[in-house]
């Protein structure tokens, strides 16, 4: 009977800890106007780096360190530029258009369980519009730190946060879209 009552209490304490972790990163999130951050991409092995701007909703810019690769949406359109390519795709087309509402993120967290991975991570697996996006926090400041989602050709693409800063002051034309080649 001691260890049913010992195993209810670590069940107890277990759910609030989850529920408390859940309120800090919806906190976190609401606090959250725009993010500054250094990436690191993989995409089916070949990976890649840069930095980017957040800007909520649904605006991002990366300039990649190599290639001359930017990456734009401005909230309702995604251009990927290189120095010989141009690709603009709508953005609801897209995992991104998910991972940049951040009132989105909110709600789908307030509902799912999250996993702890490695006392470090926690995790979200959000599923929707045939989307399957792993969303990823610091389990210390509870800041966005990456994402796993499956890009328009189905290849896997993890993406990882460093280096995080928020709430700054950016120049609001970051998020024009690019003139084509």
């Amino acid at each position: 009977m001691f260890k049913y009552f010992l195993f209810c209490i670590y069940l107890i304490l277990i759910s609030n800890v989850q529920a408390s972790n859940k309120s800090k990163i919806i906190e976190n999130l609401q606090n959250t106007e725009n993010l500054n951050f250094d990436f690191e991409q993989n995409i089916n092995g070949k990976i890649e780096i840069g930095n980017c701007t957040i800007q909520y909703p649904k605006k991002i810019f990366c300039k990649y360190k190599k290639n001359d690769k930017i990456l734009v949406s401005n909230g309702k359109s995604l251009v990927i530029k290189t120095i010989t390519s141009f690709y603009r795709y709508p953005l609801n087309k897209t995992p991104l258009n998910l991972i940049l509402d951040k009132n989105f993120l909110i709600k789908k967290i307030e509902n799912l369980k999250q996993k702890t991975l490695k006392k470090k991570f926690i995790n979200f697996k959000i599923l929707e519009k045939e989307n399957e996006i792993n969303i990823f926090f610091d389990s210390k400041t509870f800041d966005l730190i990456g994402w796993q989602t499956k890009d328009i050709y189905q290849n896997v693409n993890v993406t990882y946060l460093s280096s995080i800063q928020k709430n700054k002051k950016i120049n609001k034309d970051l998020f024009k879209l690019p003139a084509q080649n």
